[in-house]
């Protein structure tokens, strides 16, 4: 089956190496981002949310107007808008991408941030509103006639939206968590579940717990799962590896001197950073290519976990992932615009070359 590739929309060029060199908002910037994406072989890109950051509904909706095949994962913060206005916005944003939106749903990591923008329930209180927001959307995208609903967390009469999404039944919606409570409401209500890179045996064991959880709900398809890596690559694995001290050093050197600070405080709440730091404890290299150090030098920082080598390197431990049921590859660089076109150019075409092969063999999953 076809493996996807899915990329960062960032609408700066930051990131934990470099300080950003204009606006928070960089409307050139993005655009020439998400077109790079577009232009080597990259099916989507993920709009992320930060409190503070621009709103990214905004930037998706001039990147869905300004290309005309890259997809769309737009994050969402179910705590910053009501259901059913959030279900229309996203229709209207379906509607002038022409089809090319999903939804990643947010429950929220970290209490502090999640204070932020005035949301003050717990994390496992967070998860039930979730998916009772999920529901929510799925009926608005999906029914024609006025209903009710009563729940934990929402409640209105007589709603029925004037907007529906070009992708039937609906567009996707993205989840993720390394919880009992996240595999519960993902594995019930999500069309993908977003995993940080971990290592080969760790992502099978989260892999199995989507499943369960899923087949718990009563559902008979699970979600497709996605996998996220910080790829560095090179030309040769001297120069890979050398490149992936020099990335930790910076990192380093920028978090010293506060010039990069972890989201949320460094003691991470959410169970999906604590296990990042949990395994960069016991070792630094795992597998073929997965490489931990990044991971500790941002306290677990989201996607931070890299894997190292030439392209050749890097494409066959992604292909160990899709082995394992990873249908979707999530990777963004340190230069975010050079390493999107490196991975684009050097690492995507092999991967799904030989996932091509095997399936035309019949020896593909």
């Amino acid at each position: 089956m076809p493996i996807e590739f899915l990329g960062i929309a960032a609408t700066n060029d930051g990131s934990e190496t470099n300080p950003r060199s204009g606006a928070s908002f960089d409307k050139e910037y993005t655009l020439k981002l998400a077109r790079a994406h577009e232009d080597h072989g990259w099916d989507r890109v993920l709009f992320a949310y930060r409190s503070g950051s621009p709103e990214p509904g905004t930037a998706a909706a001039y990147i869905a107007a300004n290309t005309a095949r890259l997809q769309i994962l737009l994050a969402h913060r179910p705590n910053v808008s009501y259901p059913t206005f959030a279900a229309k916005e996203f229709a209207t944003l379906d509607q002038i991408s022409e089809g090319r939106l999903a939804v990643h749903f947010i429950t929220g990591g970290n209490d502090h941030e999640q204070q932020r923008e005035g949301d003050f329930l717990t994390k496992d209180e967070r998860y039930g509103r979730t998916r009772e927001y999920i529901e929510i959307v799925k009926r608005v995208w999906t029914e024609h006639e006025a209903f009710d609903h009563e729940g934990e967390h929402y409640r209105f009469n007589d709603f029925v939206s004037d907007v529906f999404p070009v992708r039937q039944p609906h567009p996707d919606v993205s989840f993720g968590g390394s919880s009992p409570a996240a595999y519960a409401a993902g594995g019930a209500v999500a069309d993908i579940y977003a995993l940080w890179g971990e290592p080969l045996a760790e992502t099978a064991q989260q892999i199995d717990a989507v499943k369960a959880a899923a087949l718990a709900a009563g559902r008979a398809t699970p979600p497709r799962i996605q996998a996220a890596f910080r790829p560095i690559i090179a030309p040769t694995e001297e120069l890979a590896w050398e490149k992936a001290h020099r990335t930790v050093a910076a990192i380093q050197e920028r978090r010293a001197s506060g010039a990069w600070t972890r989201r949320g405080g460094d003691q991470p709440q959410n169970s999906g950073s604590q296990r990042l730091i949990a395994i960069a404890e016991q070792g630094e290299r795992f597998d073929r290519a997965l490489w931990t150090p990044t991971a500790a030098a941002t306290g677990g920082a989201g996607n931070s976990n890299a894997l190292v080598g030439t392209p050749e390197t890097v494409a066959q431990a992604l292909l160990d992932y899709y082995d394992i049921g990873v249908d979707i590859i999530s990777a963004r660089g340190y230069d975010l615009l050079g390493d999107a076109i490196d991975f684009g150019r050097h690492v995507i075409p092999l991967v799904r070359a030989e996932v091509a092969k095997r399936d035309a063999e019949g020896t593909g999953r």
